[in-house]
């Protein structure tokens, strides 16, 4: 996945730097979590969404949620960071005007994202804020990860830049879930083409 050029957009944190950096005491976990951790930060690293790193400032322990149906999630505990970071005050949609549009509507497709967040890249000087440590070593985010503070506001900017020809026309999108609608079945496949391209949106506009 090559993700969304930096020259588009990318994750900037803002930390504020009158607050001290924390650096978490690392965690223990049963064997269970550590193979699944193991496994998450190979699976990370081979397709380049992490890096090592040794020196942090900022480091946070992860915590294994398990999944509702099978397997384990794995998180970042960024909770002292974000605390360290301004609210983005960019607005997202409102839900009830998302489901009013729509109404009389004959066709709909609702879409997520695959691996929203993560398409987004780090800023460069903003990486090494996002070091966590695991029983293998320290490692921080080249793409923005879930947890951060004002990620979904980031997105949310990402997504009306890019569609912006489209929002309030044939699609509706609240962060990484979207919806297209169409009046009739002729009319529904070229808006839908653009959402899956948004380049050529981009190119039209």
């Amino acid at each position: 996945m090559p993700g969304i050029s930096p020259d588009i957009i990318s994750h900037r944190l803002s930390v504020n730097p009158a607050v001290r950096p924390v650096r978490q005491k690392r965690r223990a976990y049963d064997p269970e979590r550590y193979e699944a951790m193991k496994a998450e930060v190979d699976r990370l690293s081979s397709i380049r969404f992490i890096r090592e790193v040794d020196y942090p400032t900022w480091l946070a322990n992860v915590v294994m949620v398990r999944k509702p149906r099978k397997g384990w999630r794995m998180c970042v505990y960024y909770t002292n960071l974000n605390r360290a970071c301004p609210k983005d005050s960019f607005p997202l949609p409102r839900i009830d005007q998302l489901v009013d549009a729509t109404a009389g509507h004959a066709l709909l497709n609702f879409m997520d994202a695959y691996s929203s967040y993560n398409q987004i890249f780090m800023h460069p000087e903003d990486q090494a804020h996002t070091y966590f440590i695991t029983d293998r070593g320290l490692y921080c985010y080249k793409v923005m990860p879930f947890g951060l503070k004002n990620a979904g506001a980031t997105y949310q900017r990402l997504v009306n830049h890019l569609f912006a020809p489209l929002i309030g026309n044939t699609m509706g999108v609240y962060v990484e879930h979207a919806s297209q609608e169409s009046h009739s079945r002729p009319t529904h496949p070229q808006p839908l083409c653009h959402v899956h391209h948004p380049e050529a949106v981009q190119n039209e506009a």
